[in-house]
């Protein structure tokens, strides 16, 4: 690939760059479909599109037959239209997060190009394609990356509308900028309308700059916002009154400032997952943070503005009493913008790298190569009946090693005299060791998934009969099963939804006796421990198969009930 050899005239032909896209969503999209889904995200939001797709209420979200409000349904009524018109899978069920992480990196580009240069933009894109935490939420069925994606729209919609040339660019922008908060919300809540605000506020603060306020364009945005969101709160409230106080108590305030969901973690839990994110550029984030700083001037400064959403989401999520991995995903792309306005600066007119460089990339296939003296750690925490599978996961760790080792040093032999190339090079071979990695997971998740065992019972289960989970909530089988299930005793995330509707669950192990011993066509969904355990107090019950981490049983007399 050729590119242009300083920072002002460097172009990127259009059929090169063109390219290389094509080549990039090759490998992004052709490897959604290589996993079956697991527990306990990927299995939650692809069974709930099934059944608003099969139940035709796109109002009221409802997770193995329970309605659930824990957050509003835009990934679920995209998911469920992806269902209809190309059915449903495992690829299907994947490819919001994988379109909205995708054209995010595209976005970052462009915008990129815009606020700082064309050099920049296209740098800044290839740090986050290669980041190992969009790359991995890209192709993970979850809601962290919708939401991440219309959050950092926004972002650049800001960005773009305080950089542009004419009025009417700048209420356009700004415009695109409260449609995609209102996007955000409607992926996961209020989130998507207060993380903004905050940045909003520190940076005002921080740089002084009280006049962005009026440029925000606040009255036509804010009706713009509620035009969007409103709608569905209003008919799913009307439709289901005990909405509003689950929706934004508990599931807001109470998840902020209390540890109900039992989510907590340390206040530096999100450090590493910063660190292993964004690995190969770990070092560049406190060179482009200084960068910004000297950077602020009078009025408005994009990477400012980019420092605060940075800090301002990680120390928000850091003193929350709620922590998953994903809620920092939206501080990656700002990094990313960050760190390719600091390459650019340092490839400079010459388009070559410093000897620190080249120690940088020395280091990370250094690092690689000493992975292959670990890989025997990789089976320690193998059950005996998936010593194999680890097995099969070493050979993928060792091709996603050779990657990383391979381009890196590709990237040390170019850094002189093709700087441009060399971080290409390095990026490659993060972005393939990933993709390697998370693809050959499959040898491991496939157990978990339980897609073998509901392939080999599903045919054999009558599609009107009930189905129990009995002190189990199992996030994969109602999906590849293609049923709900009657929850026992341990509702687990779906209390809500058995407290809303208490005729569809059986509160205590007696009363799923009582109810078995009159329902004789049940069938039943367990771990092996309360097999046996209930085996030993001579509970009536046929095994119809089984896995390492699940049993399927049916009541005795379910097959004379068939004859």
């Amino acid at each position: 690939m050729q590119f242009g050899q300083n920072r002002q005239t460097f172009t990127l032909h259009p059929a090169t760059g063109l390219a290389f896209v094509i080549i990039f969503a090759l490998f992004w999209f052709g490897t959604l479909n290589y996993r079956h889904l697991i527990p306990s995200d990927e299995g939650r939001y692809a069974e709930m599109a099934r059944e608003m797709l099969l139940t035709g209420d796109w109002i009221t979200p409802r997770y193995n037959g329970y309605k659930y409000f824990e957050k509003p349904p835009l990934q679920i009524w995209a998911t469920a239209a992806t269902f209809q018109f190309f059915g449903i899978g495992e690829w299907q069920a994947r490819l919001w997060s994988g379109l909205t992480g995708f054209f995010t990196i595209l976005l970052i580009g462009f915008t990129g190009s815009r606020i700082f240069n064309a050099r920049a933009g296209w740098l800044a894109a290839i740090v986050l394609a290669s980041s190992p935490m969009w790359i991995i939420s890209g192709h993970f069925n979850s809601l962290d990356m919708g939401l991440s994606a219309f959050l950092v729209a926004a972002l650049c919609s800001l960005l773009l509308a305080q950089n542009a040339q004419s009025k009417t660019q700048l209420r356009n922008w700004m415009w695109a900028c409260w449609i995609f908060m209102a996007l955000a919300t409607l992926s996961k809540g209020l989130i998507g309308g207060a993380i903004p605000a905050m940045v909003f506020v520190a940076y005002s603060i921080s740089a002084w700059d009280w006049k962005i306020w009026t440029r925000l364009k606040l009255i036509s945005g804010i009706a713009i916002y509620l035009i969007i969101t409103a709608p569905w709160f209003v008919m799913v409230a009307l439709r289901n009154p005990e909405f509003l106080e689950f929706f934004f108590i508990h599931e807001h305030l109470q998840r902020f400032t209390q540890d109900a969901h039992s989510r907590t973690g340390p206040i530096y839990y999100f450090v590493p997952l910063l660190l292993i994110g964004i690995l190969p550029w770990v070092f560049q984030i406190p060179g482009a943070i200084a960068q910004a700083w000297q950077e602020r001037q009078r009025g408005f400064s994009s990477s400012w503005l980019l420092v605060c959403w940075f800090a301002v989401i990680f120390a928000f999520f850091s003193v929350s009493q709620s922590k998953l991995p994903g809620y920092i995903i939206p501080i990656f792309p700002a990094l990313a913008l960050l760190i390719g306005n600091r390459l650019d600066r340092i490839l400079g007119d010459t388009n070559s790298l410093t000897l620190s460089w080249k120690l940088q990339m020395i280091g990370f296939a250094v690092l690689g190569c000493s992975g292959f003296f670990f890989l025997s750690e990789i089976s320690q925490q193998a059950r005996p009946d998936e010593i194999d599978a680890y097995a099969q996961y070493t050979h993928w760790v060792i091709a996603a090693l050779i990657a990383l080792v391979g381009f890196s040093l590709l990237a040390v032999i170019q850094a002189k005299r093709n700087g441009l190339a060399s971080i290409l090079n390095f990026a490659s071979g993060f972005f393939l060791c990933a993709i390697i990695a998370g693809t050959g997971h499959e040898t491991l998740g496939r157990a978990v998934s339980g897609i073998d065992l509901a392939n080999r019972v599903k045919a054999s289960i009558p599609p009107n009969v009930n189905l129990y989970s009995v002190r189990l909530l199992d996030h994969t089988m109602p999906f590849y099963l293609n049923r709900t299930m009657i929850m026992v005793e341990d509702p687990d995330e779906l209390r809500f939804g058995v407290t809303a509707q208490p005729e569809l669950w059986l509160p205590t192990l007696e009363d799923f006796i009582t109810r078995w011993s009159e329902d004789l066509s049940a069938y039943a969904i367990m771990v092996p421990e309360q097999y046996d355990a209930l085996q030993k107090i001579g509970f009536p019950m046929q095994e119809v198969d089984r896995d390492s981490r699940r049993v399927i049983v049916k009541h005795p007399d379910a097959s004379n009930l068939r004859q």
